[in-house]
């Protein structure tokens, strides 16, 4: 069994308790206006070019589709020519080109998760699995889960919600902690700037509610999407109605995410948005606090 993984971040301190190995999965059920990793949309591998830094040294002009061309010491990316073989990335000297997603095996993302054991042990870390939506490549993923209860990893995964009860009701004994995302608590809104229907993800906190799970609630507050006196109140409505959210954490806009945008050839419909200041975060936390 093999999934497109586009990347596995060791030392990581954010995405569940302790020192943890945070894996990528390639592919999502949501498009979230604000991803600041857009390559997590599509389940196929893609190529990121950064023209600001590409020195038009011809490197990459062995690609077999002709995505390079070069005229009067001008580089042009033709994406549409592109099939993401990864050749061109693999000799671009100066990191302008990147390939996004590989296929790997349990066994391949296993190996990397295993060099840190001894961290996750001493920190009282462990493993998050991650995207995009990880549960979309549920066989990897179980797998993967299960070798990690086997090696005895504290669990997390990060999810959207939408996970179909047949799938979620397999996960729930391999995961430790449920990094659940609330993107908008209006349904109109929610749909309109994700892409996808809220109540599925209701249904899904629900569900882990029922089943005693353990839930980190991540809140992205996003300028002039989320950031209202209602979006708070509702998310400290979900604090109070379900008993598994140990807590909620805000996450506060950044636009590190837009030069991905670009890199891709997308249109990024908040190219307007700066990342938001400390001090703001701090307001909005207290908006949710009990």
């Amino acid at each position: 069994m093999k999934s497109l993984i586009f990347d596995i971040q060791r030392f990581c301190v954010y995405d569940g308790p302790g020192i943890r190995t945070t894996v990528f999965f390639k592919g999502c059920n949501m498009h979230c206006a604000w991803c600041h990793n857009p390559e997590s949309f599509s389940a196929a591998a893609e190529l990121l070019f950064r023209a600001e830094k590409c020195t038009a040294c011809g490197a990459c002009a062995v690609c077999p589709e002709g995505a390079h061309t070069f005229e009067n010491g001008v580089h042009t990316f033709h994406r549409e020519r592109c099939v993401a073989c990864g050749k061109c990335a693999s000799l671009c000297p100066n990191g302008a080109l990147e390939l996004s997603g590989r296929e790997m095996t349990a066994e391949d993302v296993m190996r990397v998760i295993d060099k840190d054991a001894k961290y996750y042990k001493s920190s009282g870390g462990g493993v998050t699995f991650s995207g995009g939506e990880a549960s979309l490549h549920f066989e990897l993923l179980t797998e993967l889960l299960e070798s990690c209860r086997e090696r005895g990893y504290h669990t997390a995964l990060e999810t959207n919600g939408l996970i179909p009860p047949e799938r979620l009701q397999k996960l729930l004994p391999l995961v430790d902690l449920f990094l659940f995302d609330c993107k908008h608590t209006d349904p109109e809104q929610h749909k309109r700037w994700t892409g996808a229907p809220l109540e599925p993800v209701l249904e899904t906190l629900a569900s882990l509610d029922r089943a005693g799970a353990n839930v980190v609630l991540r809140c992205p507050i996003i300028p002039g999407v989320n950031d209202t006196d209602a979006h708070f109140a509702a998310i400290r409505a979900l604090k109070k109605q379900y008993n598994c959210i140990q807590k909620a954490e805000i996450m506060a806009y950044h636009d590190i995410g837009k030069s991905k945008w670009d890199a891709l050839g997308a249109p990024y419909t908040l190219a307007a948005l700066k990342t938001v200041s400390p001090e703001q975060k701090r307001l909005w936390e207290a908006q949710i606090a009990d």
